[in-house]
């Protein structure tokens, strides 16, 4: 087995320097942490501590990389993969992606001293660059909530999509043909998806969509309470919003009602994912409820048939969502 003498010798540091370059990362340069961090895997070493878990070839723990470890979608997502994971003897390390520039290699680090077996991902966020050679020394991993065909990763999701466009098709339905969208950002595929799921319910109700009706925001409170604002300020306002998620839908909500405008009476508002808060907010909002726990339960237990060495299908895996609904919509007013 390879020491750390050997890894300090390839990357022309010292021990100390190797040991300082993966235990605290930040200490050290970003030139001399690439070298010890190629050192490693061309010596294929690990620290004697792991010794028992290599030979045995598995640690029992699973990282789970989310993209904002505050955003209160995720919480039932993490509580079904730990869930899942205590069943089996594993244990789960979280990482917030949103965080990762600051803390470059904490997670592959992770990986390369094998302290991980597996890497569930909840956003398409990558903790390396997909393209490097390093990929191939990378533990298994699988995607859950979005899904990146490119990354041929097995996957847990739902249909975007087809949701999107279900909520929206009821505002439709409610009698709405001014109906604005409050998207997430373009980084995250799923807005994609859920944009084109309002596009085909406006077209399958004959309305044309007002350029002037669209405000991308970034899945917060604030950018609810930003866009909402904008979009009551307009000379001819919409009567219903389509919100991608249910923080913006409920900062939307909140701010409407300080400008004066009654919801559902004056604005109708619906959302996406069905977070807790969505039920107690004034008035309880309608939205696409995502089987939270079960994704995240779904998504460990692939993760487990991976580790098994079964033949577990590159793609996607679909789960149901279903439309909530509440007291956030009314028929618009004459």
């Amino acid at each position: 087995m390879a020491t750390m003498k050997d890894v300090a010798q390839l990357a022309g540091v010292s021990t100390a320097t190797v040991s300082r370059a993966l235990m605290n990362p930040e200490k050290v340069s970003p030139t001399t942490r690439k070298r010890v961090e190629d050192a490693v895997l061309e010596a294929g070493y690990s620290p004697n501590s792991l010794a028992r878990n290599l030979r045995r070839n598995e640690s029992k723990t699973i990282v789970a990389i989310v993209p904002d470890i505050c955003d209160p979608y995720f919480t039932e997502i993490i509580r079904g993969i730990e869930d899942a994971a205590v069943e089996h003897g594993y244990l789960v390390l979280l990482g917030d992606s949103g965080q990762q520039k600051k803390r470059e290699s904490s997670f592959v680090n992770l990986v390369f001293t094998k302290q991980a077996d597996g890497m569930l991902l909840l956003g398409t966020d990558l903790p390396f660059d997909a393209s490097k050679s390093e990929q191939k020394n990378l533990p298994p991993m699988v995607m859950a909530c979005e899904y990146a065909p490119e990354l041929e990763l097995p996957t847990v999701h739902i249909d975007n999509l087809t949701s999107a466009f279900e909520v929206v098709n009821y505002l439709t339905q409610m009698g709405h043909q001014k109906i604005g969208e409050i998207a997430g950002p373009d980084s995250a595929a799923l807005c994609h998806f859920r944009h084109q799921g309002y596009m085909q319910a406006l077209r399958r109700a004959g309305i044309t969509m007002n350029p002037a009706y669209h405000y991308k925001g970034d899945f917060s409170f604030e950018a609810g309470v930003k866009a909402i604002r904008l979009l009551l300020g307009l000379s001819d306002p919409p009567g219903a919003v389509f919100c991608h998620n249910d923080m913006m839908a409920i900062g939307a909500i909140q701010e409407a009602k300080r400008l004066g405008v009654r919801v559902p009476q004056d604005l109708s508002v619906v959302g996406f994912d069905d977070i807790n808060f969505a039920q107690y907010c004034d008035p309880p909002l309608t939205t696409v409820s995502q089987p939270r726990y079960e994704i995240g339960r779904q998504a460990m237990l692939m993760m487990l048939e991976v580790l098994r060495g079964h033949d577990v299908r590159a793609g996607s895996r679909l789960l149901e969502t279903k439309l909530v609904i509440r007291e956030s919509v009314a028929a618009p007013r004459g």
